[in-house]
């Protein structure tokens, strides 16, 4: 049962980042823009320290030490791969007018998957051990918050009100929730070291694949410097927690 109020509290409090969108209005223009790329790179650095540091030696740990969790890994990259490659998640690479109204629906229903898959490998490690579980929470946080950000200000720049566009966020984050809630309902027939490592790929992917190229686009070499701390900063954190905590050891 607390394995269950962890998952569930997890859930909440993920759905609710998605709130987030609405804070960038209450900021001027000027400091979100800055602060946004060195919150990716954060970002990034946090998913690849959760996925390496902790995620990783848990499902080894947890499959025994075979190649299994390597297999479920590389899948779990291959997956977010597949998902950005027939649903151009987060970026539309065609200037269309087709393109642009279609541009909503597919961040949030790839937004929508995201979350769901979230849910599944944040409930695994709840269920393999609760700090492992809230430390893979935080990587995921990490990632959310600059996300949601990013997906609201698409949906605003799409035409749709601010009322519409977070009900909308708000319904494609609820997806963590269903699959926390699945993983913990299937969790005797489930492996969940398969699971972890495949959400390990997930992040893999998407700070190798999403953030990190987001990040290098900026050419200040000052502004560099300070992406490249936050990046470093992110990944020290999660490395910190994982010599601190003495889970999957």
């Amino acid at each position: 049962m607390e394995q269950l109020l962890w998952i569930l509290g997890g859930g909440v409090l993920m759905t609710s980042i998605a709130l987030v969108g609405a804070v960038s209005y209450l900021l001027p223009d000027a400091l979100v823009r800055r602060l946004a790329l060195p919150l990716v790179a954060f970002s990034a650095g946090s998913l690849l320290g959760g996925a390496f540091f902790h995620m990783l030696p848990a499902a080894l740990q947890s499959g025994g030490g075979g190649i299994g969790p390597l297999i479920w890994m590389v899948a779990g990259f291959t997956l977010f791969l597949a998902i950005e490659q027939f649903l151009h998640w987060h970026h539309c690479h065609h200037e269309t007018a087709d393109c642009r109204a279609t541009l909503p629906a597919l961040i949030l229903l790839g937004d929508g998957i995201h979350n769901f898959l979230g849910g599944l490998a944040v409930a695994g490690t709840f269920l393999i051990d609760v700090r492992l579980g809230i430390v893979t929470w935080l990587a995921a946080a990490a990632h959310e918050l600059p996300q949601e950000l990013g997906d609201f200000a698409v949906l605003i720049h799409s035409g749709w009100s601010r009322r519409k566009a977070l009900l909308w966020n708000l319904t494609s984050a609820s997806t963590f929730l269903v699959g926390g809630l699945a993983t913990w309902l299937g969790a005797r027939s489930l492996d969940l070291s398969s699971i972890v490592a495949f959400a390990a790929g997930n992040f893999v992917y998407i700070a190798a694949s999403d953030l990190v190229p987001e990040v290098n686009r900026d050419r200040d070499a000052k502004r560099n410097v300070i992406h490249f701390g936050a990046f470093l900063v992110g990944a020290g954190v999660l490395l910190a927690l994982r010599l601190l905590m003495p889970h999957a050891r």
